[in-house]
């Protein structure tokens, strides 16, 4: 059934469309409302208590809409998604079912599917993101999630922590060192492709991450690099319209300008260096759009 709907929905749009659905990739530990704020949040006195998941709701379409936590990142994914389901349901969604995947065959399930098919809105927990493209890459239920997020403008995929970060192609998922500095430190592969052409690490600021994104455009200059502070998310509306949401900033690394790099003359192991390349720092409100080309094909 859920093969037919998606060829059957394929077929009558160009091979290369604007999305219509909404993409909202999180920086990681969004405020839940729990009383607790990070050190950040307590500083920033315009921040307003658990505002990205409220608009992930309030963006949810439909008389009765059900949201759909996928907690295969996790490695505990009956907590993870515990935690969602109660806030969700604090938020005034009555419709929480998980999409429990564990493995390959899980993804295969029809019935998972239908869920997909049914929900006005999915979120991704966060945990390893290379979880997430091993177990769902090229599977029916990851095509129908692709599916409706690109013709369906009634439908808004979500992602927290690993969960943006496979949101786009190419992903980083490893980095040998805290800096990212020397060559070879940082590991990238194909992501879930929701975003192509972007690569978005979390947790920016606090862990440090700006150099092993800088590593990854320097390698990847038709790219875009995107650094997501925690609490912090950005807003993807046509594909490449994007608005920042939270307390945080939202750092973009743009190489299309990179005038000189060493990155492929020197051997791995040693330090990398990069002439050029801009860098964008947005706070909540701002707007960017991201200069994404069209795809030649498929």
């Amino acid at each position: 059934m859920a093969k037919k709907k998606v060829s059957d929905r394929a077929k009558h749009h160009s091979e290369s469309p604007v999305p219509k659905g909404i993409l909202l990739a999180i920086g990681g530990k969004e405020d839940k409302n729990n009383g607790e704020k990070s050190e950040e949040q307590s500083k920033n006195v315009d921040f307003e208590s658990d505002e990205i998941l409220k608009y992930f709701v309030g963006e949810l379409k439909g008389n009765d809409p059900m949201v759909l936590v996928v907690p295969t990142a996790s490695t505990v994914p009956e907590d993870i998604s515990k935690d969602y389901i109660e806030e969700f349901h604090k938020l005034g969604v009555k419709r929480v079912e998980v999409l429990d995947i564990r493995n390959r065959m899980d993804a295969r399930n029809p019935d998972f599917c239908k869920l997909v098919e049914e929900a006005a809105g999915i979120m991704f927990t966060g945990g390893d993101q290379l979880r997430l493209t091993a177990i769902l890459g090229g599977s029916p239920v990851l095509q129908l999630m692709k599916e409706r997020y690109t013709y369906d403008e009634n439908f808004i995929v979500a992602g927290t922590s690993a969960g943006a970060t496979a949101m786009s192609t190419p992903m980083i998922y490893e980095g040998e060192t805290a800096g990212g500095y020397i060559k070879g430190d940082v590991r990238i592969t194909t992501g879930l492709e929701f975003l192509k052409n972007v690569a978005i690490d979390t947790h920016f600021i606090q862990r440090g991450r700006i150099i092993r994104v800088s590593q990854c455009i320097a390698t990847n200059p038709g790219c875009i690099g995107i650094g997501l502070e925690e609490d912090t998310a950005i807003c993807v509306t046509q594909g490449n319209e994007l608005r920042v949401l939270g307390s945080g900033l939202v750092t973009i690394v743009d190489g299309m300008g990179i005038t000189d790099t060493n990155i492929y003359e020197i051997k791995t192991g040693e330090p990398f260096s990069v002439r050029d390349m801009r860098v964008h720092l947005l706070a909540n409100g701002d707007t960017y759009t991201l200069p994404i080309y069209d795809q030649l094909h498929i």
